[in-house]
Formats: C-alpha cells, sequence, structure tokens
C-alpha cells in the first residue's frame, strides 16, 4: 500500500510539472510572436531594395547621362558630396599589326597596335574609368558599348571630356591622378613628359597633379610578350 501511494504521488507531480512546462511553452511563444512578429514576413523583397530590378537598363543609362540636376541632386544630401571620392581604373588591350598605338592621345611608333572599337587609347580608358568610378556612375563599357557604330574609331578625348563633364557637373575637381602604363615595348619614357601634359590637359588641372609611370611585365605573359598592353590608375577628386 505504502508502494502504491508512492507511486501515485510521483504520477500526480509528473502531472503537475508537465502542466507547468506546456504553460510556460505557451507563455514564452506568445511574447516570441509579439516581440519578432515582424521579423515572420518572407514575402518578396521590399521596394527600396528591388527596385532597380523593375528599370530598364536603356533608361537608366539615359537618366545617367542627362545630369542638368545632378549636381543639385548630389549637394540635397550630404552623404552624396563626401569632401573627397576615390576611383580606380584598369584596361587593357591586345596588341597586333596594323594598328596605331595611342597612348594619352600620342601616336606612338611601333610594329603593332592596339586591337579596339575606338582608337584603343588603354591611358584614357583608363583614367576615364577612374574618374566615373569616383563618382559611383556606369563605367565606359556601359556609356559608350562598343557595339555601337558612332564610337567606331573614335578619339578618346570624348570619352575623358565626357567623364569631366559629369565630374564638374557633380561639383568636383582632379586633386591628383597616379597611372602606370603596363608595356614590355616599346619604351615609353622619351614620351612621358607629353603624354602628361596631354592627360593633364583633359583632366583640366596641373600638370603637377598628374603622376606617369611606364613598367615592363618582365617578359611574362601576354603583357611581357608584347602580345597586349595594359594600365592601373589611381585618381583622387576634391569638391569644388
Amino acid at each position: 500500500a505504502t508502494r502504491t501511494s508512492h507511486l501515485r504521488g510521483m504520477a500526480v507531480m509528473a502531472t503537475t510539472r508537465r502542466t507547468s512546462l506546456a504553460g510556460r511553452a505557451t507563455t514564452r511563444s506568445a511574447g516570441r510572436s509579439h516581440v519578432a512578429g515582424p521579423r515572420r514576413h518572407f514575402g518578396p523583397l521590399t521596394t527600396s531594395v528591388s527596385r532597380f530590378t523593375t528599370h530598364n537598363n536603356n533608361a537608366r543609362r539615359l537618366n545617367a547621362l542627362n545630369t542638368e540636376n545632378l549636381r543639385a541632386e548630389v549637394e540635397s544630401d550630404p552623404a552624396l558630396s563626401p569632401a573627397m571620392r576615390i576611383g580606380h581604373g584598369f584596361d587593357l588591350h591586345r596588341l597586333e599589326p596594323g594598328y596605331k598605338l595611342i597612348i594619352g592621345g600620342l601616336d606612338i611608333p611601333h610594329d603593332r597596335g592596339c586591337v579596339a572599337h575606338s582608337d584603343g587609347d588603354v591611358l584614357l580608358h583608363c583614367v576615364t574609368d577612374a574618374v566615373l568610378g569616383a563618382l559611383c556612375l556606369e563605367d565606359i563599357g556601359q556609356l559608350f558599348p562598343d557595339n555601337d557604330p558612332k564610337w567606331k574609331g573614335a578619339s578618346s578625348d570624348i570619352f575623358m571630356n565626357e567623364a569631366m563633364r559629369l565630374c564638374d557637373e557633380m561639383g568636383y575637381k582632379v586633386s591628383n591622378l597616379d597611372a602606370t602604363i603596363i608595356a614590355q615595348r616599346p619604351k615609353l619614357s622619351p614620351h612621358k613628359e607629353t603624354i602628361r601634359d596631354n592627360v593633364a590637359e583633359l583632366l583640366r588641372c596641373d600638370r603637377r597633379l598628374v603622376n606617369i609611370k611606364a613598367k615592363t611585365h618582365e617578359k611574362v605573359d601576354s603583357l611581357g610578350e608584347n602580345r597586349s598592353i595594359g594600365c592601373h590608375c589611381v585618381v583622387l577628386l576634391v569638391r569644388k
């Protein structure tokens, strides 16, 4: 009898504990649904995140080029007009016989030149992309696509002038530029100062704010085998 009473007591205690735990679980569940309710939404992304997918790419490109009110838009929000903007540019072209080698607007004698849709100026393409990158705009290939016949054989100073127009429209100017041209041949040291003057003129800044370096690629890969030419550059823009 004593053993039976003891077992009944343990059963009652177990039932009471289960009831208590169930009650606390219900309370916690209710608390979580109250506190974390909004996090349970797993529907489509909000329009503030996905709105870019609803725009036509061509419309976005035209909108990027329509800059009449670009400066006012940027200046209306301090977050969009930092004191400084940094941009990096890179370009590379194949070298083949029968083409001109134009670097920094200068036609340099060589046994081969750049294969490109425009004039293939690797330095000006690189600098243009750096300026556009600093402004957080579309790159040179988007603004001047190589499948558009009107850019066939175009002089690259057209691209530079457009990039600087956008730079001016957004209220910035060039603080300085550092560029490195990578080519095994020809030697560029005899032409560096002329190239420097040309780039400074296009950037609308003093030539002392422009640095042009030239490096070989130690005969390694296409750059070192005179089958291609490359360029890197960094530009710093400051508010006017």
